[in-house]
């Protein structure tokens, strides 16, 4: 039988946490080109909002704002709990709605992590140009760090840096693929070379990673995933050791917490890729979704697998204190009917402009 789509099972566990924990989720897919969020439903539901975001990859959030990484912008959204309440298509039923307020036409960049600094900043990983960057309606980009190892600002994605961790408002932490400074260099050691380094002082404090993905810092100390052995590990700063947390299995990406549990993304290996065939898991990294995890103990709390639709999972972020959040992206004119001011909020009419 055929199966809707982006049909999925889900251990009876999730939604029971995630109401709980009174939060959604947010998770992008630059395969299946969209932001999806995941929310707890009535009778123990999972409850889906897909929207289309042209290869989406990392997701920002600070307090009412989102920004989302896609192919060749990045565009910024507000929260409006007013607009939502009023939604002409569905009303009274989201808490809260991502309404599109501004795009910076960036062209192809690779933005990977994405964040906000302290000072407002919206900064990310440049991954083919090898640099952490500022981005605003100024440039399409301006490097603001870049490791002490690449000599040149180039299109060529010469080690693969791709996450970022922040601390105190600032970029603290990076993950790479190795320290090469040639085109594409990272390949050749892609299951074993990753790299950590210290943005404050552009030094490694570890080697030898097996494919690092998104760093975060979880109550000062630096956890991340391990893609190529499917583990969330706690670094130690002061070795470069590291302690595994748990062992999901299959490839691991996106990682988000709220309290003391974490959300971790999950992708399904494309087997004919040069890159993940040399993986140890990609015989068994054959699904995609999300797993929750309870950091203390490193217990597998939950569950969700997708059955079709989405394979590849970019980033995971927690929307916390929201049960039923909705998105408008700018593909489709409904966005332009949402109105705000300081003061109140607006539908317009879809006659206003025809």
């Amino acid at each position: 039988m055929k199966t809707a789509p982006f049909s999925c099972t889900y251990t009876p566990e999730l939604p029971i946490l995630l109401r709980q924990l009174n939060c959604s989720i947010g998770i992008s897919t630059y395969q299946a080109g969209k932001i999806i969020f995941l929310s707890p439903g009535s009778e123990g539901r999972i409850v889906q909002l897909p929207r289309s975001f042209v290869k989406a990859m990392g997701i920002a959030l600070k307090g009412d704002r989102m920004a989302v990484a896609c192919k060749d912008e990045i565009i910024l959204l507000k929260n409006s709990p007013q607009l939502a309440q009023f939604y002409p298509k569905k009303k009274n039923t989201y808490d809260a709605l991502f309404m599109p307020r501004a795009s910076y036409y960036t062209g192809v960049l690779d933005i990977h992590d994405l964040d906000w600094t302290a000072d407002d900043q919206i900064i990310g990983i440049n991954t083919s140009f090898s640099c952490i960057v500022k981005l605003d309606e100024h440039f399409s980009f301006t490097p603001i760090w870049k490791p002490h190892f690449i000599t040149k600002i180039a299109s060529e994605d010469r080690c693969h840096l791709n996450g970022m961790a922040i601390e105190n408002g600032k970029a603290k932490y990076v993950t790479a693929f190795n320290d090469g400074d040639t085109p594409k260099s990272w390949r050749a050691v892609v299951t074993s070379g990753g790299i950590i380094m210290d943005v404050e002082s552009n030094e490694i404090i570890a080697r030898n990673i097996p494919m690092p993905h998104s760093p975060r810092i979880f109550d000062g100390a630096l956890y991340l995933l391990l893609s190529a052995t499917g583990e969330l590990v706690k670094v130690d700063l002061a070795t470069g050791k590291y302690d595994v947390v748990t062992k999901i299995g299959g490839f691991v990406r996106g990682l988000s917490r709220i309290g003391d549990y974490a959300f971790v993304g999950l992708s399904k290996l494309r087997k004919t890729s040069s890159t993940f065939s040399k993986l140890k898991i990609a015989e068994t990294a054959d699904v995609c979704g999300i797993a929750a995890v309870h950091l203390p103990s490193g217990k597998l709390i939950g569950k969700l697998v997708y059955q079709n639709s989405v394979e590849e999972i970019y980033d995971v972020q927690v929307l916390p204190g929201m049960i039923r959040p909705g998105i408008l992206n700018t593909i489709k004119p409904e966005y332009k009917m949402g109105l705000m001011t300081p003061d109140t909020t607006y539908w317009a009419s879809p006659e206003i402009g025809n």
